[in-house]
């Protein structure tokens, strides 16, 4: 459902003068007797920036950020670990915050923090959204955080926002119509940052924003993610001062590959929120110039808008699947719904005896005809009724595993939900961690549009995106001020009531990856990284008849080539489409997953091998 990744930033004008062509300069390595414990009553400094990594890392990791696909090593420990679908220097900020004395919580929120800074706002902002699943050890509890998109107040007409999106020619792709301040809606990162850190972080709230604030002021390569971001938006950008400065130098000229890409406005915003806290942002010198900004542009959020935004923390929804118990993110993202109700139709539809679908072409049939469940939680309840008369599809329905066995039997009749030919871009990201105590955090977070969206608005180093344009009618759903649903799917597998596996996922198939990862975990055996490498299937692709009467599509399972024997592919009885790598990104899932056995405390961590994130563990 989703497509995701990445971040956020700001003026640079005065900063690139003169300079934008020098490398960015590598962080001075912190002195070995300041880097390693020192036998006093006092506690060695905390300091997550490059700095205090050894040396040659800073390069290292660099490197791997212009990296596509560079693979996805095992990570094993015993102390913490810690993976994501992007951005290997970001993780390696998170596995700092792990081997200075912080928690899960600190890890990943240090993680998240970098990632938006990396990633210059594009697809992760720091005014997106967040949903966490977090074990706390010492409580022996599992709680959910939704800090997803809040409707703004002043909307009472959603469905008429300007602007489409869709899945073909670049322009419908990057948006149509003018842009509109009206396509912004509140988002809670930077408040879900402050209150899981309030709740479960050990180090102090700063120095989670470290990392950030050094990319934001040294400086990163513009590399080519950065390009292929900025290429097609620059008509955006430009519409807006301090958006085009943010990528262009001291002469007017766009960034281009290779030059040093700073953001002082960002590290001025990131300083200023490390020491005054999500408030301002919220309530503060941000919230009102991020308001008069979406307000120039026709909209009509307001400083109530942001001054009421609230985290929801909840307990998770939780089912028996096979020998494991279900955490998964509650309600109002119905992401959660859709992970439980998948994982019971696969059971209902006997895909454990039949094998796995890279092996058997029944089990991919109905894998693969199952997943389709995910468009349930986008449809009306008049629209679920006419699909399946009389049964329920409430949302404390479809997590019972007979819902699912009723509800695979009408879809084994032909009742599948329709599918949207490409679902309308996203970004994300995910960070998984688990610390020295136990505790495990499991996040994704989004711009929830497509690459700084077409408004281009970006305030004091901060990208607004334009997530209504692809959300109206969640938003009327939602009402005025009230929270917007979403299909984010993170979670914590328990095994004889002890946490064994954090996950956490993202893209556009994100949904088809999850459900084969677990469902691979519980009924395959498979390790977590088993589990991202196995042969997967990916989001289909309808294509219509045009010579049949009805405009019924039919359905076209992708898949990479090579992955699965043509014999399987054909017993299937599925039209099936095989993707070169190189197009494998634009319909695959990402997840990501760390497991840890109870007993030994030993770790395993994961990342996609199709993304450029990176597991780490010690």
């Amino acid at each position: 459902m989703m497509r995701f990744r990445h971040l956020a930033w700001a003026l640079l004008i005065a900063a690139l003068a003169g300079g934008c062509a020098e490398e960015p300069t590598p962080p001075e390595p912190a002195p070995a007797a300041e880097s390693a414990a020192v036998a006093s009553s006092e506690a060695p400094a905390v300091d997550l920036s490059p700095g205090s990594w050894p040396p040659g890392e800073w390069e290292a990791y660099l490197a791997m950020e212009d990296v596509y696909f560079p693979g996805n090593p095992l990570a094993e420990g015993t102390q913490g670990a810690i993976t994501g679908s992007y951005h290997p220097l970001a993780q390696r900020a998170g596995l700092e915050a792990l081997r200075q004395g912080g928690s899960s919580v600190d890890a990943a929120m240090t993680t998240a923090l970098t990632q938006v800074a990396l990633g210059a706002g594009a697809v992760i902002s720091y005014f997106g959204i967040m949903t966490m699943v977090h074990y706390d050890a010492a409580a022996d509890e599992i709680v959910s955080l939704n800090a997803g998109w809040n409707a703004v107040l002043g909307e009472d007409d959603p469905m008429s926002i300007p602007g489409t999106i869709g899945m073909g020619s670049e322009e419908e792709l990057y948006g149509s119509d003018e842009p509109s301040g009206r396509t912004a809606l509140v988002g809670g990162f930077m408040k879900a940052v402050e209150a899981a850190h309030g709740r479960y972080g050990k180090l102090d709230f700063p120095h989670l924003f470290a990392p950030a604030i050094h990319f934001a002021e040294a400086g990163i390569p513009f590399n080519s993610r950065l390009v292929s971001y900025l290429e097609p938006r620059k008509h955006t950008l430009s519409r807006l001062p301090e958006s085009k400065a943010l990528f262009t130098n001291a002469d007017g000229g766009w960034l281009v590959a290779g030059q040093t890409f700073r953001q002082p406005a960002l590290a001025r915003t990131l300083t200023a929120i490390a020491d005054q806290g999500a408030d301002y942002m919220y309530t503060g010198p941000w919230a009102e110039r991020a308001v008069a900004a979406v307000r120039a542009d026709g909209g009509s959020m307001s400083l109530e808008d942001l001054a009421a935004y609230e985290v929801i923390w909840s307990p998770p929804l939780e089912a028996d699947v096979g020998d494991y118990r279900m955490h998964a993110n509650g309600l109002p993202s119905f992401g959660g719904v859709n992970m439980i109700e998948a994982l019971h139709l696969g059971e209902a539809a006997g895909i454990a005896s039949l094998g796995h679908w890279s092996t058997n072409g029944e089990s991919l049939r109905r894998a693969s005809n199952l997943t389709f469940n995910m468009m349930l939680s986008m449809l009306p309840p008049e629209t679920q009724e006419l699909l399946y008369p009389g049964l329920d599809l409430s949302h404390a329905s479809r997590i019972r595993p007979q819902t699912a066995a009723a509800l695979w039997s009408r879809m084994e009749e032909g009742a599948l939900p329709a599918q949207y030919a490409e679902t309308p871009p996203s970004h994300s990201d995910t960070v998984i961690a688990v610390d020295r105590w136990g505790n495990m955090t499991a996040v994704t977070h989004s711009i929830n549009c497509v690459v700084w969206g077409a408004t281009g608005i970006i305030v004091d180093g901060i990208s607004i995106g334009d997530p209504a344009v692809n959300q109206k009618a969640m938003v009327a759903a939602a009402g005025p001020g009230g929270r917007v649903a979403d299909p984010i799917e993170v979670g914590i597998l328990t095994r004889n009531g002890r946490p064994v596996v954090a996950f956490a996922s993202m893209a556009t198939g994100l949904h088809q990856q999850t459900f084969q990862s677990l469902f691979g975990t519980i009924h395959f055996g498979m390790n977590v990284k088993e589990a991202v490498d196995a042969p997967a299937f990916f989001l289909p692709r309808p294509v219509l008849d045009e010579a049949s009467a009805e405009a019924v599509p039919k359905w076209v399972v992708r898949v990479m080539e090579g992955e699965f024997d043509e014999a399987v592919l054909e017993a299937s009885g599925l039209p099936v489409e095989q993707l070169p790598a190189e197009q494998r990104r634009y319909t695959q899932g990402l997840w990501a997953g760390i497991s840890r056995d109870p007993d030994t405390g030993d770790l395993m961590a994961a990342s996609h091998a199709y993304s450029n994130g990176r597991a780490l563990a010690y």
